[in-house]
């Protein structure tokens, strides 16, 4: 299970202000926070700060691997913001956020996949927009797998996002969703999954039950990545116990670990 620490985004106001004034320990105490709970891959986007992001972006790519030694997801609209924050990386593989099967967009990003070896998010998505369904959204997988495949890039480093969309306004979001992670999953076994979770409850009240019982019913068809707030206790305790019911868990370690944490 690969985990994202999303709290790295200065569409967060505190985020924003931090970078701003260039406070480096506010920032580096989010990294170490979301390390000690648990993620696995640091997420860095200042994608709102528009004309200054490359900047931005060096800095906080530095500023964070001062306080923790993990990967980076580097995570930008702009090519040329990745490409600064990619060259910068030290530690593990980096991740991009993300690739689509838009023309100009693949175009744009395949190259730095390619020099730095990076895992990919690869969203369903094309040049016809946000697909509706699961064969829309498999259609788009078959051509950007072939795509990726042939540029080089190997299963293993692929995460497909199945691009989820509120309930509140497409009432089977969440069913096509569960039937598109099948279908990847049946035709290429190998390729891994990555996707946001707050979609898909926004506009209802309650949403964090909502976006636990997805975690749990994506998970249960085999969703394997998630970008989420990994200091969030209850979040991560549930993804510790689906672990464990879906037989991914040895001995039950994890699930048992958590608990002394006090993830229960």
């Amino acid at each position: 299970m690969v985990i994202v620490g999303e709290l790295i985004n200065t569409s967060r106001k505190a985020i924003s202000e931090a970078v701003d004034n260039k406070n480096a320990q506010v920032i580096q105490q989010v990294a170490l926070e979301q390390v000690e709970a648990g993620a696995t891959y640091i997420d860095v986007n200042c994608g709102n700060k528009v004309f200054d992001e490359v900047e931005n972006m060096r800095w906080l790519v530095n500023t964070v691997q001062e306080a923790v030694k993990v990967p980076l997801c580097i995570d930008s609209p702009n090519p040329l913001a990745l490409a600064a924050g990619l060259e910068l990386v030290k530690y593990g593989t980096p991740m991009i956020n993300s690739i689509t099967d838009e023309s100009s967009r693949f175009e744009a990003i395949i190259p730095l996949v390619q020099k730095y070896k990076a895992k990919i998010v690869a969203l369903c998505m094309d040049d016809t927009g946000m697909p509706d369904t699961a064969a829309d959204r498999i259609r788009v997988v078959k051509s950007l797998h072939a795509k990726l495949t042939a540029a080089g890039v190997k299963d293993d480093d692929i995460y497909f996002d199945p691009l989820v969309k509120p309930v509140s306004s497409v009432g089977t979001a969440g069913v096509e969703v569960l039937e598109t992670i099948k279908l990847i999953k049946e035709q290429y076994p190998q390729v891994h999954f990555m996707c946001g979770l707050s979609n898909v409850s926004y506009g209802l009240p309650n949403r964090k039950y909502l976006n636990s019982l997805f975690v749990a019913l994506t998970m249960a068809v085999g969703m394997d990545g998630y970008i989420l707030n990994p200091t969030d206790k209850s979040m991560m305790g549930l993804i510790y116990a689906a672990k464990t019911l879906l037989g991914q868990d040895e001995y039950c370690m994890g699930y048992i670990k958590a608990h002394r944490k006090g993830f229960y």
